[in-house]
């Protein structure tokens, strides 16, 4: 069992910058049975979307509207993966989830709210 725990949102102006963490913990040994990250995020009245994904070899993978200001990193030795959000717009606002596979099963964080005032 893997629990994973978001944090680093909050409210911020237009321009800004925020960086979102996801710590798994759970299991001894998980890193090493991590598959792939993700970052999703679902606005209100909107589906979840996918903003970003890594792979073990350390791939990554952006939403268009993403490119250019976020950054996807980890897993680092605390077992923690980051979201580095710059130039923040006020569409970027909603609810941010952490996603791991992890030895074939998927793990859901419980979201954290990022929003961007105008």
């Amino acid at each position: 069992q893997v629990q994973l725990v978001e944090s680093g949102g909050g409210l911020v102006q237009a321009g800004g910058s925020l960086r979102l963490s996801c710590a798994a913990s759970g299991s001894s040994g998980i890193i090493g049975k991590i598959n792939a990250m993700a970052w999703y995020r679902q606005a209100p009245g909107k589906q979840r979307e996918l903003v970003a994904n890594i792979d073990t070899f350390g791939s990554t993978n952006y939403a268009d509207s993403v490119k250019g200001r976020f950054t996807i990193s980890g897993p680092n030795a605390k077992n923690t993966v980051y979201l580095q959000m710059n130039s923040l717009k006020s569409e970027d606002t909603g609810v941010y989830y952490c996603w791991e596979k992890v030895d074939g099963w998927d793990y859901w964080g419980q979201g954290t709210q990022v929003t961007v005032s105008s």
